[in-house]
């Protein structure tokens, strides 16, 4: 077997709000200051804690998922990347042990699948040796997931640091860091997660080299580059990551830009590249669709927030209308799926979508309630396997909706009221599917 010594490991926390996203951002930053190739993973369906990484490395991260994927496909992807990097830095999400099925496809599931360390974040925020009961139960929890070392976050300071590191030496556990208490590393967050509408470059980031100065003066990460540096496989990989070539090269359009549609994930990509051609476009401000296609994909985003861009663009909306008219195939998820829509109905105004379904989406407050969790569905004699996370609705003014072609069931296998609709070969609902090893052509 043909290995590689790389720095690899993953940041948990017992709970959500821990800090681990601001510490993982920073010591992302501080390594790639540093000339270290960084490869950034993100545990679960997230697809907006991978956009800081990427804009604190330059290297897009990459999604980890073993409920959406198989386990051999998470280690498979997690081998692929990584096998380039100095680093590779793998950001939890919620608590350490919070899964769709208790521990199941948590943070503990994905270190335990990638055999690599987890450094835990603690909060220790008016507390002190009492964090040595709760790291001790997260440590000695699962055999299987290894806990080397601790980062403490919001530290009072100096005093209360040498506490803490008092906690790791009792518990034979490394000390990698006490980040002090700092407004500054707050970032805006809003409906469907943080906030990164308003920074799209890196030059525009200056939050990025205040994340990154505080790790350089509160984390031992030197200390935590060599106590995690493992070999890694590097032997050949599967063709469910790397993707078969199409035998007949296929022309892709994908919908992209900052904020309406760009929740895309890495490896989806690498998978249209893999059938042929692919050119982006953007529905704000191009008025028809590249020549000559054979699949749109319209990914989700914040299509809502873009209502009156999207809608003044008549040109295009006629133009996908027209192409769906004439068969061809679409894949519109979520955000795709209102884009598709008869229009979007705010507060104020109603603003024209495509039209190539009749339902109308609410986007007023009466309208907005949080739909979140794991779906599955089989159609075409595929199991599908995604995530559903939206603020709005279909109006319940529209009584005549199409019939979905799928019972679709959350994580438990029961049935939810989400709907996948079809017009022609237009495939569209609420849910962002997984398909990195699925055939997604044959969906049609």
């Amino acid at each position: 077997m043909t290995t590689k010594n790389i720095s690899q490991f993953l940041i948990a926390a017992p709970m959500s709000g821990s800090g681990k996203t601001t510490i993982c951002r920073g010591l992302i930053e501080v390594f790639s200051e540093e000339g270290l190739h960084v490869q950034p993973f993100k545990c679960g369906p997230d697809y907006i804690d991978t956009k800081f990484h990427e804009l604190a490395c330059g290297q897009p991260s990459i999604n980890l998922d073993s409920f959406m994927a198989s386990e051999s496909h998470v280690s498979d992807l997690y081998q692929q990347y990584a096998s380039q990097a100095d680093v590779a830095v793998v950001e939890g999400m919620m608590g350490m042990f919070d899964g769709y099925d208790r521990a199941k496809g948590s943070s503990a599931d994905i270190a335990r699948i990638l055999h690599i360390p987890v450094v835990l974040v603690v909060n220790a925020k008016a507390s002190a040796y009492s964090t040595a009961a709760l790291i001790s139960g997260f440590r000695d929890f699962n055999p299987e997931v290894r806990v080397i070392g601790v980062i403490f976050n919001q530290v009072a300071g100096d005093k209360h640091a040498a506490m803490l590191r008092k906690v790791c030496d009792d518990l034979q556990l490394h000390f990698f860091g006490a980040m002090r208490k700092n407004s500054d590393l707050n970032v805006d967050s809003r409906y469907l997660g943080l906030d990164f509408s308003r920074n799209p470059d890196k030059k525009d980031c200056e939050w990025l080299s205040t994340f990154s100065k505080a790790v350089r003066r509160d984390i031992l990460w030197k200390e935590l580059l060599e106590q995690t540096t493992l070999p890694l496989p590097t032997e050949s990989l599967s063709t469910s990551v790397i993707g078969e070539k199409s035998a007949s090269p296929l022309h892709i359009a994908v919908a992209r830009n900052a904020e309406a549609f760009s929740f895309v994930y890495a490896e989806h990509l690498s998978s249209l590249m893999a059938l042929g051609k692919v050119s982006f476009f953007d529905p704000q401000t191009d008025t028809t669709l590249p020549e000559a296609i054979d699949l749109l994909y319209l990914p989700g985003g914040y299509p809502e927030k873009h209502a009156e861009e999207l809608s003044n663009n008549t040109s295009l909306r006629n133009h996908i209308k027209d192409y769906i008219e004439k068969g061809g195939k679409v894949l519109a998820e979520c955000g795709g799926m209102i884009y598709l829509s008869k229009g979007i109905r705010t507060e104020t105004y109603f603003y024209p979508m495509v039209g190539a379904f009749t339902f109308t989406i609410d986007h007023t407050p009466a309208g907005k309630k949080l739909t979140i969790g794991y779906r599955q569905f089989d159609y075409q004699g595929v199991h599908f396997r995604g995530h559903e996370f939206h603020f709005t609705q279909i109006s319940k003014e529209d009584t005549n909706l199409p019939t979905s072609i799928t019972t679709v069931c959350n994580a438990a296998g029961e049935p939810v009221d989400t709907s996948v609709f079809r017009f022609k070969n237009a495939i569209a609902s609420y849910t962002h599917l997984y398909w990195g090893e699925n055939d997604l052509l044959k969906i049609f």
